[in-house]
């Protein structure tokens, strides 16, 4: 498709990066309105997109080095200093420990702060989706005579056979489980519920969009790495659900939906009132 999307003498910007960007910045901002409608120090969203950021790198390139050593060997190593390797599960991984990591040093509750970056998630992973389709990585699926079935003769990884947009379901995928948590969000939830059905829902969509992708299958011959990952994820968020009935709903109303107390405006009012009797 298009790897590069505009070139300004040497300098290039990429599809993948720009929409990487996209789903921080997006990401970061909408997070930032979550923390301040829920009462919370929006300091903490810069400190969890920038754990987020770096952890999410480091664990996607190490994820790519480890998944690589079979077929490259040490070969595999020159991924972790490429622009490439930039493996989802890898990533999810690394950036959930640096963000633990950080709400566990600001004090934050962890499964309060799970639960509202929940749909932020699935939306970055959608705009990672989208840079991955733009520029052609070879996240597409097997060939196909379907009529949405597409070529990506100048993609990174180029192919002039018609093959699954494996990204585009995938991209179709999130927009529907973002709308959904996103829209569900404000209902009051015990605490970790949100990011259970996340889990659940993420690892669900990873698991049947894989059966479109060209991966390499681990067990029995069917079954791929990530696939595995996401039915741990499932398992993990039906867990984090059921675990959920047990704890309390201690996510604050948003101030904006909280009713005025009477006995807070009778006051000004009487003292109005008293205030007009001393004019006369």
């Amino acid at each position: 498709m298009f790897p590069v999307l505009l070139e300004l003498g040497k300098l290039k910007i990429y599809s993948y990066g720009l929409m990487l960007a996209l789903g921080f910045v997006v990401g970061g901002s909408l997070f930032r309105r979550e923390l301040k409608r829920y009462g919370i120090s929006v300091d903490l969203a810069d400190w969890i997109v920038m754990g987020a950021l770096i952890g999410g790198i480091l664990g996607a390139k190490i994820y790519s080095v480890i998944e690589g050593l079979k077929e490259l060997g040490v070969a595999s190593l020159k991924d972790f200093f490429s622009g490439a390797g930039l493996v989802w599960y890898g990533g999810l991984i690394g950036g959930t420990i640096a963000v633990l990591v950080i709400i566990r040093i600001k004090h934050a509750k962890t499964l309060q702060i799970l639960d509202l970056v929940a749909p932020l998630l699935i939306l970055g992973y959608m705009f990672g989706r989208m840079g991955c389709f733009l520029s052609g990585d070879g996240d597409y699926g097997p060939p196909s005579d379907l009529p949405w079935a597409m070529a990506f003769p100048n993609g990174t990884v180029p192919t002039l056979v018609k093959v699954h947009p494996t990204p585009l379901y995938e991209i179709i995928f999130c927009l529907a489980i973002f709308a959904f948590l996103w829209r569900i969000r404000r209902q009051n939830h015990h605490t970790g519920w949100m990011f259970g059905m996340y889990l659940i829902l993420s690892g669900v969509e990873r698991f049947i969009t894989e059966f479109w992708r060209v991966t390499a299958k681990v067990l029995f011959n069917s079954i791929s790495m990530a696939q595995i990952i996401g039915i741990f994820a499932i398992i993990i968020g039906v867990i984090l659900v059921l675990h959920s009935k047990n704890t309390p709903i201690n996510l604050p109303l948003p101030v904006s939906d909280k009713p005025v107390s009477k006995s807070k405006t009778q006051p000004k009012n009487q003292n109005a009132k008293g205030k007009g009797k001393k004019t006369h």
